[in-house]
C-alpha cells in the first residue's frame, strides 16, 4: 500500500514539474520603491511580439491599475489585434498594490484625491501615487524599453478610473490618452467634480466609458452612469481644442462586466488601424 501510495505521489509531481504555471508570452514582473515612503510595488510588463525583431523601433505604452486583473484581461484582449495589424503594437504596463498590503487597502488609499472623514480605511494618495507613476514608474520603463516619451495611455476602472480622472484634471500632460471606465465620481460627494482643472498643453484623448446597467435601479450601490455623465459634462466644459473627447455606454453591463469592453474598445479607437 505505502508503495503505491509512493509511486501516485512521484507520479503527481512529475506531473506539476511538466505542466508550470502558464506566465505570459514575454513578460515579466519587476519591483520598484516609492522613495518618500519605502512603499514596494510590482510591476507587471510585456512587450510586443516585434519587439526583438525591429530593434530600431519605439513603442506607445499602456500603463494599467489594478494589475492582477487588467494585465492577463488586457494582454489577452490586444493580442489578436495587435499581431494581426489590426492596432499598433504597445508595450503593457500593470502597476500592482503595495507589496505586503491588502489590495483594497492600497486601492483605495492610492486611487482617491482626498482624505474622506467618514471612510474607515485610508484615502487621499492620489497625488502621492501620481508622483511615483511619473517620477518612477515612467522613468524606469523609459530607461529600460524602447517606450516612447510622448504616446504613455493611461488606462483605469472604478476607483482607477477616479484616479485617471484626477491626473487628468491636475496633470493632464503625464499622458497622451485616457481609457477611464466606471470612474468612481461619488466619491467623496463628487469632489473630482470640484477640481479646479488644467488645461493640457498637447493634444489628449479622453475615452470615457459606463455600463448600462451601473444604477441604483439594477442593483448598484451608485449611480455611476449619472456620475460619468457629469464627469463628461466637466471634461467637455473645458471646451479645449487639446481634448478629443469620446463617450460610450456599454450596452447592458453592470458595474462587474463592463471594464473588459470599456477598455478593448477605448485601445481600439487610440491604437486601431482603421481598414
Amino acid at each position: 500500500m505505502k508503495f503505491f501510495v509512493l509511486l501516485t505521489l512521484l507520479l503527481l509531481c512529475f506531473e506539476l514539474s511538466a505542466n508550470p504555471d502558464y506566465v505570459l508570452p514575454r513578460s515579466s514582473v519587476i519591483e520598484l520603491k516609492e522613495k518618500t515612503t519605502e512603499r514596494v510595488y510590482p510591476l507587471f510588463i510585456q512587450w510586443p511580439a516585434s519587439y526583438a525583431s525591429q530593434p530600431d523601433k519605439v513603442y506607445p505604452v499602456i500603463y494599467l491599475t489594478d494589475a492582477h486583473y487588467s494585465f492577463p484581461l488586457v494582454a489577452g484582449a490586444t493580442r489578436f489585434p495587435m499581431n494581426s495589424g489590426a492596432m499598433q503594437q504597445a508595450i503593457i504596463v500593470a502597476v500592482s498594490y503595495e507589496k505586503g498590503s491588502a489590495g483594497a487597502n492600497s486601492r483605495i488609499r492610492d486611487y482617491t484625491p482626498t482624505v474622506a472623514k467618514t471612510w474607515q480605511k485610508e484615502t487621499g494618495n492620489a497625488k502621492g501615487h501620481m508622483a511615483f507613476l511619473r517620477d518612477t514608474v515612467i522613468p524606469y520603463v523609459e530607461e529600460n524599453f524602447r517606450a516612447s516619451k510622448t504616446n504613455r495611455t493611461f488606462v483605469g476602472n472604478s476607483l482607477g478610473g477616479l484616479f485617471g480622472a484626477y491626473i487628468l484634471l491636475s496633470e493632464p500632460t503625464l499622458f497622451a490618452n485616457y481609457i477611464l471606465g466606471s470612474p468612481s465620481v461619488w466619491f467623496d460627494n463628487n469632489v473630482i467634480l470640484a477640481i479646479h482643472p488644467i488645461i493640457p498643453k498637447y493634444m489628449t484623448r479622453v475615452y470615457l466609458s459606463v455600463g448600462e446597467h451601473e444604477t441604483p435601479a439594477h442593483g448598484e450601490r451608485q449611480d455611476m452612469v449619472a456620475g460619468t455623465i457629469q464627469l463628461k459634462e466637466k471634461i467637455a466644459g473645458l471646451n479645449s481644442a487639446n481634448i478629443k473627447l469620446y463617450f460610450s455606454i456599454v450596452s447592458g453591463a453592470s458595474h462587474a462586466t463592463a471594464f473588459p469592453t470599456t477598455a478593448i474598445q477605448g485601445l481600439n479607437k487610440i491604437y486601431g488601424n482603421k481598414q
